[in-house]
């Protein structure tokens, strides 16, 4: 039964790979619209590969030199290691760096898939908007479809194929680090350049001379919109391509060491994935925009619906085969937690409802009350997720014990259940970015005033999509290390190694600190990398209309190309000690004070992680589209004092949105599969 199941599960990756490329061919056969807007799109287009050529040669050198690495490391058979007779078997140690890279690459033509075709459909949802928005809606959707069947079909593919030539779970493990690896410095890099260059054309383009967003007046309108598709798009992509395939993993390696469970729980998780691609693919055809002409419903209803068809899959698999009925609770848990959850952000960030009004409305009182209303909301939003994700962890746990399977794998299950749906999630979180490209192009192109108020209602309901999605990862990601962290508990004691995290013991507690300190210091070093190459990108900016006084009169072209280089430049000289933190410090707690106090770091890193990753989703979404509705003539509207106030909460909540909060999950799962891989040396080679 295992064996057809992962055939089934290639089967299935194939058809979703297919798919998306079906989508990619069709979107580019859209009409492209005028010779100005193509002449916009191809600069984005321009400027977004060449990041991301030169972000992907410098991941190449840092993915070949952490395979090289890995390759030496798991040459040794760890275990005898510990017991103090080392073995050496060179095909291990190939094995394990082969899957590493598998999953760095997989990662990578995920993201590179989703840009590509978010540069190509950004111009034609725009030509799109010219006749309706339902058809810009369609347009933009199918290539946000692109990503989300590219991604979960290469990692279900991915994962399937090395479990298939290996039979071993720990080898999957290493295409999940790749995977992760890739995806942190992709995501960190991208929200860097992103909002480096968004920060830098509102400050100086809205608020210092008073042109609109977009216009092609500004020098850094370019890079603004080459960062919504390197880091919205591509970082993104790469992001829940992580926690999708760690999430998996972590399951198949609960299963693997148990001794109580049978082969078929540690395929389980994959079969779950192949339900989920299923379900998504079904789902996608449902997503319309029906006669109230809002989007936002849209996919709201696409989301819901594709859950309830994979929650009827699992429930027709447990019936119809011997598979234990605790697996159905604990999806379903999984499930609900995460539409909750999802739900959740969209109250706070929806401008359909009041933390958003009312973040608008005091606007009129200055800035300070505008950060300092969305700052609060921001932090009520934690509630609702963190009660939802311990709800979650309680009954899946019980549930799962209750059926006579481990409360952990429980737990695990619930997060893959969360995530399945990937395909579909991940479809309406690309949406956003390529409808705020077209406004841009729209705007820039001079399109007609209605195809602007027809992309920015397609805007809205994209901030909307992301948050709801963020909600997802940030929730599954907390579920997924919980599963990783009893993996690395499991490893050292499989290694010989007592393991105590008892509260009392203080070099626990000192790797609770210090696990809770890395996630604001990760936060605070992307956040300053943002505000260092945005004071460079606004005297670049400052300069440009001093020394071309045509460029504001439109008599003058700007030099786009030089804010398109200060921006690259930046990420990726931003992202060494982002990577130190998430690779090298939890080796260095590890071999320093030994696998009690590493395990204290995860647990602390967890809780702070997760904390700050919903924070800064939620205040960063609910200050945008605050700013969207005043723009939209609400309290004065564009140019009153409460836009001003609105463009600076919308500036301070672009690195939390989109920088340092989505990093956050990506960043406490590197961690613990670095710890879970790297845990049998760890527990025979510590200080104390």
């Amino acid at each position: 039964m295992e064996k057809t199941w992962l055939y089934i599960s290639i089967i299935a990756s194939v058809i979703s790979i297919g798919v998306a490329v079906f989508l990619y061919f069709w979107v580019k056969r859209q009409d492209p619209g005028t010779e100005k807007a193509q002449e916009v799109a191809s600069w984005i287009r321009e400027g977004a590969q060449t990041y991301l050529k030169r972000l992907y040669f410098a991941l190449s050198i840092v993915a070949i030199i952490l395979g090289f690495i890995i390759a030496i490391v798991f040459s040794f058979d760890l275990v005898d290691v510990a017991a103090g007779q080392a073995t050496i078997q060179p095909m291990n140690g190939i094995r394990m760096a082969i899957a590493f890279i598998s999953g760095a690459v997989c990662s990578a033509i995920a993201g590179y898939m989703g840009m590509g075709i978010a540069v190509e459909a950004n111009v034609r949802t725009a030509t799109a908007a010219n006749e309706s928005l339902n058809k810009a809606f369609k347009l933009s959707f199918y290539a946000g479809s692109v990503m989300g069947l590219a991604m979960v079909g290469l990692a279900v593919l991915g994962m399937t194929v090395i479990y298939m030539l290996t039979g071993s779970a720990e080898t999957v493990l290493g295409f999940s680090f790749g995977a992760s690896a890739l995806a942190l410095l992709a995501k960190a890099g991208g929200g860097i350049y992103t909002k480096t260059a968004d920060i830098a054309a509102d400050l100086v383009g809205k608020v210092e001379v008073g042109i609109p967003e977009d216009d092609p007046r500004n020098p850094a309108v370019v890079a603004d919109n080459v960062g919504d598709n390197v880091g919205d798009v591509a970082g993104m992509g790469a992001d829940i391509f992580d926690s999708y395939v760690a999430s998996t993993v972590a399951v198949m390696l609960l299963a693997a060491a148990s001794s109580t469970m049978d082969v078929k729980y540690v395929v389980l998780p994959l079969i779950l994935c192949t339900l989920g691609i299923a379900a998504s693919l079904i789902g996608i055809q449902f997503v319309r925009v029906g006669k109230n002409g809002k989007p936002g419903p849209a996919l709201n209803f696409g989301t819901v619906l594709t859950t309830v068809i994979f929650a009827g899959m699992v429930a027709l698999l447990v019936v119809l085969s011997d598979i234990n009925i605790g697996i159905l609770w604990a999806t379903l848990t999984g499930l609900v937690t995460g539409v909750v959850i999802g739900f959740t952000s969209d109250y706070f960030t929806s401008e359909d409802r009041k933390p958003v009004y009312e973040t608008a409305r005091v606007s009129g009182s200055g800035a300070a009350i505008n950060i300092i209303t969305g700052f609060s909301y921001g932090l009520i939003s934690i509630v609702p997720s963190v009660i939802g994700i311990a709800v979650a962890t309680l009954l899946s746990y019980y549930l799962a014990e209750a059926t006579g399977l481990p409360g952990i794998y429980g737990i695990g299950i619930s997060a893959v259940g969360m995530l399945a749906i990937s395909g579909m999630i991940v479809s309406a979180d690309a949406y956003g970015p390529i409808v705020d490209n077209a406004r841009g192009i729209a705007e820039m192109a001079g399109m007609d005033s209605h195809v602007i108020t027809t992309t920015d209602t397609l805007d809205a309901a994209g901030n909307t999509a992301k948050a709801i999605t963020k909600g997802f990862s940030i929730s599954a990601a907390a579920l997924t290390v919980l599963a990783l962290f009893a993996a690395y508990t499991e490893v050292v004691t499989a290694s010989g190694t007592e393991i105590s995290l008892s509260l009392k013991d203080p070099i626990v507690v000192a790797g609770v600190f210090l696990g809770a300190m890395t996630p604001p210091l990760f936060s605070a070093l992307t956040m300053l990398s943002v505000t260092h190459n945005a004071f460079d990108m606004i005297e670049e900016i400052r300069r440009q209309f001093r020394e071309d006084p045509g460029i504001l009169k439109g008599t003058s072209k700007p030099d786009y190309a030089t804010c398109v280089g200060l921006a690259a430049q930046g990420a990726l000289t931003s992202l060494v000690m982002p990577a130190f933190l998430a690779v090298g410090l939890p080796l260095l707690i590890g071999f320093l004070l030994g696998p009690n106090a590493l395990g204290g770091f995860l647990g602390g890193s967890i809780f702070t992680g997760v904390i700050f990753a919903l924070l800064m989703a939620n205040s960063g979404g609910l200050w945008d589209n605050a700013k969207k509705f005043i723009e939209t003539g609400q309290f004065g509207g564009p140019g009153s004092d409460a836009h001003k106030a609105g463009v600076v909460g919308d500036t301070v909540g672009d690195p939390f949105k989109d920088t340092a909060g989505p990093s956050l999950n990506t960043l406490i799962t590197v961690m613990s599969l670095v710890s879970s891989l790297f845990a049998p040396l760890i527990a025979a080679f510590h200080l104390f």
